[in-house]
Formats: C-alpha cells, sequence, structure tokens
C-alpha cells in the first residue's frame, strides 16, 4: 500500500496568506494591489510574491498592480477553493472542536457537515451548530452525501483504524492532524499535519540563538 502525495511546494502554502491580506482589504475598499506590497507583507523577496502570483495566470497591469477583487477569483480557482468542499470531521476532542470553530475556513468553500466521534459523552451533543454522531454512522451519513475531504482528529492508534473505514466508504482525500504516517491505497491522497513542526522550528532557532550569544 502506498499513499499519494500533494505538492508539497512553498508556493501552495503561501497562497492562503496572500488570501487573508486580500480580503481584508476587499473589506477595506481596496481596488488594486502591488507585487511589491504584498512581499511587505509576507516579509519575502519580490520576485518570489511575482512567481507565486504567476501560477494563478493572472496578469498584473505595470504600475498599477493587480484587481483585488480578480486576485482573489484567480487565487480561489487555483487553489479549487472556488467550489464547495464538503467535509466530515472525525474526533471532537479539543482540537476537532478548535477546527470546528474556525470560521476563515467559509472562505475556502471548506464546510464540515458531518462530525463524529465514539465518545459516549460526545454522541448526540452540538458543537457549532454541528451533532456529533457515533463513528459507526458514517455509512448512513455518507450515503448519497459523500464528504469531498475526511478530517482525522483522533488518537495516533486510532488513527489508521479511522481511515480503513474511509477508504472503505469510498474518501479519497484524507487531512490527518494524528501524529503517524497512514497506509492508503493507490488513489487516496493524504496530506498530514505536524503541529509540533512549527514548535520544531522555533525552538532550533531559540537554541542556536542561545548558543550564539555563550
Amino acid at each position: 500500500m502506498r499513499q499519494d502525495k500533494i505538492l508539497n511546494i512553498p508556493a501552495i502554502r503561501r497562497m492562503p496568506t496572500y488570501l487573508h491580506k486580500l480580503l481584508k482589504m476587499q473589506a477595506e475598499g481596496r481596488s488594486s494591489v502591488s507585487s511589491t506590497e504584498l512581499a511587505e507583507y509576507m516579509h519575502i523577496e519580490l520576485i518570489v510574491v511575482r512567481k507565486d502570483i504567476s501560477l494563478t495566470g493572472i496578469s498584473g497591469q505595470r504600475r498599477v498592480g493587480y484587481d483585488v477583487n480578480e486576485l482573489i477569483r484567480y487565487i480561489k480557482n487555483y487553489l479549487g477553493w472556488d467550489e464547495l468542499l464538503p467535509a466530515a470531521l472525525i474526533g471532537a476532542g479539543s482540537l476537532g472542536t478548535a477546527l470546528l470553530g474556525y470560521n476563515d475556513f467559509e472562505h475556502y468553500g471548506f464546510c464540515i457537515n458531518h462530525v463524529f466521534d465514539c465518545d459516549p459523552q460526545k454522541i448526540g451533543k452540538e458543537i457549532y451548530g454541528r451533532k456529533v454522531r457515533h463513528i459507526r454512522d458514517m455509512a448512513e451519513c455518507f450515503a448519497g452525501n459523500m464528504p469531498e475531504i475526511a478530517v482525522i482528529c483522533v488518537s495516533n492508534t486510532a488513527a489508521q483504524s479511522v481511515a480503513d473505514q474511509l477508504v472503505s466508504l469510498g474518501v479519497k482525500y484524507i487531512w490527518n492532524f494524528a501524529n503517524v504516517s497512514l497506509e492508503v491505497p493507490p488513489g487516496v491522497v493524504v496530506q498530514r499535519e505536524v503541529i509540533a513542526g512549527g514548535l520544531a522550528m522555533l525552538a532550533v532557532k531559540r537554541k542556536q540563538d542561545r548558543m550564539s550569544e555563550d
């Protein structure tokens, strides 16, 4: 068994930050934005911004920049966020609850319609307007209403079993927050999020700074 990989290029990871800035500008009534302004906001080189934006297919105007509304549309189209992405979340613990409460998902077309858990104390409760159902009800809930993406927020020991169930039901795209590498068949794509990765980067930087001070 193998796991199909997502193109993990830095440009894709930067796109949501561009979009966040552009949506803020749109709300402020701004009509245009320059590559220079985006580069300063992102703290990256101007050439990087231009290469990133060129991936979307948009063309800017010399000395004017990009139309804010148009650039938002192009970025959303590039990322596939211009259409609804119905999702199911498995694991209604602290992390799962935090994701359910993340309001910015609405800007990305990402909508968690189903929530599942196996904890009797959580079953039947509502979290941010979504009713928590037992994980054994997934097949019934997915019948005629298959989610595009499944979000795994269960323990490391339970993650593979949950992934197996999702794959057996026909789920093709999995966003995995469990700190474990999942084994899935060809054609199923897994994006693994290691939350401690960012902490590791900061910790190493802190260690290097301390060593340089000695």
